[in-house]
């Protein structure tokens, strides 16, 4: 199947005059007017106290000015994920704390297409570490349930997950860690239909920040940041409970975050920064697509190519239009509308 772009348009949510120095990590949703909402964490600096959760909302192609949605005093703030439901309720998880190991996960809610939100609460009440999306947006499997690509980060090793939720995000439950198999040291069980020797060796802190795709009903699929230079996936056989070991796949990866989406034609649709290298430059950042399941790739459109950081993308697919936001030099937020077609 021959994919083609179609259009495309590129705009960013502000300019100079933004209200903070920094910004990173954004989420996007489409609202039922035609326009969008998008979210990300910004403040003075990554990992800083006044660190907060904002949003921009787009309407008849213009962005409303940043505006704040959470900013709990001396608390980190981080990794905002938008799901906007059925009923029209908008959810935003994003996590808090520092460090990272120990932050944790809130929810608010808007009635009102992202104008207003409610207080925050806990997603999993006790949580350390990271419960529900980590930085991807979750996906609704063919039976209804939530699948929220999730992760932990500890100094010493990185592990992924997925946070299953039955009815529609009241409760969740966490699956199996994704096994790896690090240098040194054999950390996976095996566990049946699956043999030790197919584990992959995941060089450095392993595995983080899935991206999510259904491929058929409980067929369930994953790519991950990893730290050994390349995009790595795991598959799972019942809707996510279970996931067989990570292995490498052939695009490189520079420990940057990526995202995907499945368009409603099974097209894949992959943002991420084409670099191999630990801690490589994030530029450039690539828009590739796949029509095999995501065994191979073919490129479809550079999105940046100039020196600077172009990272942490977010993909949504809706019909044939896809929408890409990422992260421009930690100044900006950048949307991509496009329309791909055969």
């Amino acid at each position: 199947m021959s994919v083609k772009l179609m259009k495309q348009e590129k705009q960013f949510l502000f300019e100079e005059d933004r209200p903070f120095p920094s910004c990173h990590a954004s989420t996007i949703v489409t609202l039922p007017d035609g326009g969008l909402l998008i979210s990300y964490f910004a403040g003075s600096k990554e990992g800083a106290p006044d660190e907060a959760i904002w949003c921009s909302r787009q309407k008849d192609g213009v962005w409303s000015p940043p505006y704040k949605v959470a900013d709990e005093e001396n608390l980190v703030h981080w990794n905002p994920v938008l799901h906007r439901k059925e009923s029209g309720e908008i959810l935003l998880f994003y996590k808090v704390g520092y460090p990272i190991p120990q932050w944790y996960t809130r929810l608010i809610v808007s009635l009102d297409d992202g104008q207003t939100w409610s207080e925050p609460v806990e997603l999993v009440p006790g949580d350390v570490g990271g419960r529900g999306p980590v930085k991807n947006k979750l996906i609704v499997l063919q039976d209804g349930t939530w699948a929220a690509p999730a992760s932990l980060e500890t100094p010493v090793e990185w592990d992924a997950f997925v946070d299953l939720s039955f009815d529609e995000g009241a409760t969740w439950t966490a699956s199996g860690l994704v096994p790896v198999l690090h240098p040194g040291s054999v950390r996976a069980p095996e566990q049946a239909g699956q043999v030790l020797e197919k584990l992959q060796l995941v060089h450095g802190r392993g595995i983080i920040q899935p991206t999510l795709w259904e491929s058929a009903p409980g067929q369930v699929h994953m790519l991950l940041r990893s730290t050994a230079g390349f995009i790595y996936r795991s598959d799972s056989a019942d809707g996510g409970r279970t996931w067989s070991p990570a292995y490498k796949t052939y695009l490189p990866n520079n420990n940057s975050g990526i995202d995907l989406a499945k368009m409603e034609n099974g097209t894949l649709v992959l943002a991420y920064n084409p670099v191999g290298m630990y801690k490589g430059p994030r530029t450039p950042l690539l828009l590739s697509v796949s029509s095999d399941n995501g065994y191979t790739w073919e490129e479809l459109l550079v999105l940046e190519r100039e020196p600077g950081e172009y990272s942490y993308p977010a993909v949504l697919a809706e019909g044939n239009r896809v929408y890409v936001t990422y992260t421009w030099k930690r100044e900006r937020i950048v949307c991509w509308s496009l329309e791909i077609g055969e």
